[in-house]
């Protein structure tokens, strides 16, 4: 074993002293796949060029040390988020490692030391590590290029609606399904941007309308852990759980338009008999237009995607379907993101405090005003008067 030793490295911007960061490697090539595995103080090493919002959310809530990236976490094409998201929660952030990062052992010992990543003593590979200021001149010279990325979405928004226009305009394909959806209410849920939040919202709207749930992919398990059951699951099954299908909900396959349908075995091998949806477009997007074509009186969206940036984050061809779904449902979509920040609560403990005051005192001033309320406080103090009395001779006597 050689041992390298080195001066410190200093951050770019601010000449300190970057501190060292040790911790056992976690890698994985699908972000979202590794997050399942990440443990708080881990070393996440991912392949993920633009990091999305939601990316960034879910390696957050895993709580890593560190975010290695054999890619560019933002390569310019637009301003994405997930890059700030990390950066603001205090995790390390060093990207364009190259490939040779991702053939790290999972759960090697590594080492951060600046932009350097060291295993054994030795450097497996060097990138650029992100700070605050680095990440704005990326999102700065990302907003210039936005234009072309704009022009090539709307390409895309065309070359699918002639690809799906039947499927858009008259619901050609859509499948026959067993649950009842005719004349309710059909809330989506997306494991997206706030659903957590948005959906805890939802309660007494749920609990009011009982609307048919249903989860694209890991949505299914966001209803079952906010405490209910869903009726309906829809997507390729790479991000739900055994147990959600397992529930009893329904399952609606989203396949390939050659009918190729990855998520059908996983299905199948669990006992469920499942319904095949094939179309071009987004797991959500297939979920909204079986609700419209199957009668929903209306839609209610739960962390899906409405943005020009977040259409991005998914990828500009696959969004070109999200674009002309909203179009094609229409009216009868309502989308419930960022419901959970316009309704935040802002009351302190002092203002309940002074409001349940208010309440009692109202009360007694009410029972004041009757006759069975004067006689029952002369009774109460009579009472006390005697309580004062019987006080006074114990220490008077």
């Amino acid at each position: 074993m050689r041992l390298i030793l080195r001066k410190p490295d200093r951050s770019p911007d601010t000449g300190a002293p970057e501190p060292e960061v040790l911790g056992p490697a976690r890698v994985g090539s699908r972000t979202k796949d590794l997050t399942k595995r990440l443990r708080s103080g881990d070393i996440a090493v991912i392949d993920h060029l633009d990091i999305d919002r939601v990316a960034a959310d879910a390696l957050v809530a895993a709580q890593p040390a560190a975010v290695l990236n054999a890619a560019k976490s933002t390569s310019g094409r637009y301003p994405n988020a997930g890059p700030g998201i990390l950066l603001d929660a205090g995790i390390v952030l060093v990207d364009d490692l190259g490939p040779a990062i991702m053939e790290l052992a999972d759960g090697a010992k590594v080492a951060i030391q600046g932009s350097r990543v060291m295993h054994d003593g030795e450097v497996v590979a060097e990138g650029d590590r992100q700070s605050p200021e680095s990440v704005a001149t990326s999102l700065a010279a990302a907003r210039e290029g936005l234009s072309a990325e704009i022009e090539d979405f709307a390409e895309n928004t065309m070359t699918y609606l002639r690809r799906e226009r039947d499927l858009l305009l008259d619901g050609v394909g859509v499948p026959d399904v067993t649950t009842k959806i005719d004349g309710r209410h059909v809330l989506i849920v997306v494991r997206g941007y706030h659903y957590r939040e948005d959906l805890a919202m939802l309660r007494s709207y749920i609990k009011e309308n009982r609307p048919v749930l249903v989860g694209v992919d890991g949505g299914a398990d966001a209803i079952i852990d906010a405490g209910w059951k869903p009726d309906m699951i829809v997507g390729d099954m790479d991000s739900v759980s055994d147990r959600a299908l397992s529930s009893g909900a329904e399952i609606v396959v989203h396949a390939y338009r050659d009918g190729n349908a990855p998520g059908l075995d996983r299905v199948r091998a669990l006992g469920v008999d499942p319904v095949v949806f094939p179309a071009t477009g987004t797991s959500e997007d297939i979920a909204m237009l079986l609700a419209d074509d199957k009668g929903a009186e209306l839609i209610v969206a739960v962390g899906t995607h409405a943005t020009l940036v977040e259409f991005l984050d998914k990828g500009r061809s696959g969004m070109a379907s999200t674009f002309l779904t909203r179009l094609r449902v229409g009216g009868k979509l309502v989308d419930a993101k960022g419901v959970s920040r316009l309704y935040r609560t802002r009351i302190s403990s002092l203002q309940m405090t002074l409001l349940s005051l208010a309440g009692v005192a109202a009360v007694l001033t009410a029972l004041w005003s009757t006759s069975v309320g004067q006689t029952f406080f002369g009774l109460v103090g009579a009472q006390i008067d005697d309580l004062v009395s019987w006080v006074g001779s114990l220490f008077g006597g």
